[in-house]
């Protein structure tokens, strides 16, 4: 990574503070889980990926684990470098009646990663493009996860990139120094198989890939 996991959590932290998490606190309760997280649901459960363990990276809200438990897995850990998303996770799954069934971990993945059991399903929501190196942060995942890994992500397209272009100059302004990136699916997927999975399933929006990967 061109910085350091320790900067990355810091970074990460300050970005998705408390007003902005619940200004996306509101707009869950009012309209749900995003579109890509709803596309890795029902791709999960078209393959019949609703039992074990999820390890839920970067899951911001929960929401994911929410559905994924109610789908029926037994168990979830939701690691988040920021603190906000982490308390407001731990509200949802109160809310849903979920608390005892799930665990939080405050920090990037990347640096707690050994303290971390596997699970059966590993997830990226929107997590990738928020790394500079997907490498590293794909790497770890794929040797937490026992059966399947779900991933969403932001397509390679040259409205994509200049949307994120655009989003990382806003930010450069303000002094803010979150980036988020696009990283190149086809070697991401190379990555991903070459650990001994295939791809299943890929659900596209005109921004968002959403892909369900197996062990083989």
């Amino acid at each position: 990574m061109s910085c350091s996991s320790c900067a990355f959590g810091e970074t990460a932290d300050r970005h998705f503070n408390a007003e902005k998490v619940a200004a996306e606190v509101r707009r869950y309760r009012q309209k749900g889980p995003g579109i890509t997280t709803r596309k890795l649901c029902d791709g999960l459960a078209s393959a019949g990926l609703t039992q074990g363990t999820v390890l839920d990276i970067g899951g911001g809200l929960g929401g994911l684990s929410v559905a994924l438990l109610d789908a029926g897995m037994s168990g979830a850990t939701v690691v988040d470098a920021s603190a906000a998303y982490l308390a407001a996770a731990s509200d949802e799954a109160a809310r849903g009646g979920r608390s005892t069934s799930t665990q939080f971990v405050h920090g990037d993945f990347l640096v707690v990663a050994r303290d971390l059991p596997r699970a059966t399903l590993v997830t990226l929501d929107r997590v990738v493009c928020c790394y500079p190196s997907y490498e590293p942060l794909l790497e770890q995942a794929l040797e937490h996860a026992e059966q399947a890994l779900a991933m969403s992500y932001p397509r390679d397209r040259w409205f994509v990139r200049m949307g994120m272009k655009w989003e990382n100059a806003m930010r450069r302004r303000k002094s803010n120094p979150f980036r988020t990136f696009v990283h190149p699916p086809a070697k991401m997927q190379q990555l991903v198989e070459a650990a001994g999975f295939r791809l299943i399933s890929r659900t596209n929006t005109m921004m968002w890939s959403a892909d369900v990967f197996t062990r083989n």
